[in-house]
C-alpha cells in the first residue's frame, strides 16, 4: 500500500546528530521508506525562535538545513527527489517524492517577500506557528487568552498569499482562534500536518469536532499524529489508539478528511509503529477493523494527492 507521511523532523535530527538521509538509526531514512512503499515523506524545517538571538539568525539555520536537504537530494538521485507539485510526485515504487515544509512561520518577519523566497525554495506548506507568538499569530496554549486569540493583521496577509502562490497552509500548532479565522479567510483547502482529536485526547494540539468537521467541508486533510501525548493515556504510542481517533474522526468528519503525518524524529517516547519501515502495522490493523481497501487508500495516500491537487 503506498504511503504518504505529512510530517517528521528529520532534518533537524540528521543535522545535531550528523546523520545521512540513505541510511541512519533515526526513525526516517531512504531504507525505511522504501521498506513501507513511502512514495511522499514531507520533510519539515523545524526553528525554535528561542535558540537564535534574532529572526535573520533563524532565517539564516533555515537555510542550514535547507541546503543538507538539497545535499541530500542531491546524494540519492537515484532514490528521491524534490518535489514541488502534485503532477510530479512519482510513483515508481523506488523512487521517493519529497516535500518541503517549514515548521514556523514567524521567521518571514512581516516580509510577505520572504514567502516568495520560500517558494523559490521549493517549500509547499508552512506551520504558521510552532508553541511561540509570531508575526502570523498565536500557537496553541494552556491559556485562555491565547489559546482565543486570532490572526495578527500581517497574519491574514500571509493566508492570501500562500492561497495566491499555492503553499499549503498547516495549522497544527495553531491557536483555536487562529484556526477560526483560516476558516474565514483561506479560499483554498487546509492541512493540519500532524494532529489527533481532542475529543479522544484532550490534548491543546488536538482538533475540537467542529474544527474536523470544517477541515472536512473545506477539502483539507489531518494527519494522525504518532505520538503518545497525543493519541491518549499510555506511556507508548499505540497503533489500537491510532485507529480510536481514525475511527473517530471517520464517523464526525468522514473519510476523506484523514491522512497520516507521524511527527517522526520530532518526539522521543516510544511508539508501537517504531520508525517509517512500520507503516504496515497499521495498515494492518486498518484491515482487521473492517475499513475497506479505498478507505485505507484514502487514509495512506490519496486524501493527501486531492489536497496537493487542489491546492499546489
Amino acid at each position: 500500500m503506498p504511503i504518504i507521511d505529512m510530517h517528521c523532523d528529520t532534518l533537524i535530527e540528521m543535522i545535531s546528530k550528523k546523520k545521512s538521509l540513505l541510511k541512519n538509526d533515526l526513525k526516517v531514512s531512504i531504507g525505511k521508506l522504501k521498506e513501507a512503499h513511502v512514495i511522499c515523506q514531507f520533510f519539515a524545517m523545524f526553528i525554535r525562535l528561542t535558540d537564535h538571538d534574532t529572526l535573520a539568525d533563524a532565517w539564516n539555520y533555515m537555510l542550514t538545513i535547507y541546503n543538507k536537504f538539497v545535499q541530500e537530494m542531491d546524494e540519492n538521485p537515484d532514490s528521491i527527489k524534490k518535489v514541488t507539485s502534485y503532477n510530479e510526485i512519482s510513483r515508481k515504487q523506488n523512487k521517493i517524492s519529497a516535500i518541503l515544509t517549514l515548521e514556523e512561520g514567524g521567521i518571514i518577519d512581516d516580509r510577505l517577500e520572504k514567502i516568495d523566497e520560500l517558494y523559490k525554495m521549493g517549500v509547499r506548506l508552512i506551520t504558521l506557528t510552532w508553541n511561540f507568538e509570531n508575526c502570523i499569530g498565536y500557537p496553541n496554549s494552556d491559556e485562555e487568552q491565547i489559546m482565543n486569540a486570532g490572526l495578527k493583521p500581517f497574519g491574514r496577509e500571509v493566508i492570501e498569499k500562500m492561497n495566491d502562490i499555492g503553499i499549503l497552509i498547516d495549522v497544527s500548532h495553531l491557536s483555536d482562534g487562529g484556526f477560526w479565522d483560516i476558516v474565514k479567510l483561506s479560499s483554498k483547502p487546509f492541512v493540519a500536518s500532524h494532529s489527533n482529536s481532542r475529543t479522544i485526547k484532550n490534548a491543546r494540539r488536538n482538533l475540537t469536532d467542529p474544527m474536523l468537521k470544517v477541515i472536512a467541508d473545506k477539502g483539507g486533510v489531518v494527519g494522525i499524529n504518532f505520538y503518545n501525548k497525543f493519541l491518549g493515556d499510555s506511556e507508548i504510542g499505540t497503533i489500537s489508539q491510532m485507529i480510536t481517533h481514525i475511527k473517530y474522526i471517520k464517523k464526525i468528519a468522514g473519510i476523506d478528511v484523514i491522512a497520516l503525518g507521524s511527527d517522526f524524529d520530532g518526539f522521543d517516547s516510544r511508539c508501537e509503529i517504531r520508525d517509517s519501515s512500520e507503516f504496515g502495522k497499521l495498515v494492518d490493523l486498518l484491515k482487521l477493523n473492517n475499513f475497506t481497501f479505498e478507505e485505507i487508500e484514502k487514509i495512506t495516500y490519496k486524501n493527501v494527492m486531492r489536497v496537493m491537487k487542489d491546492v499546489l
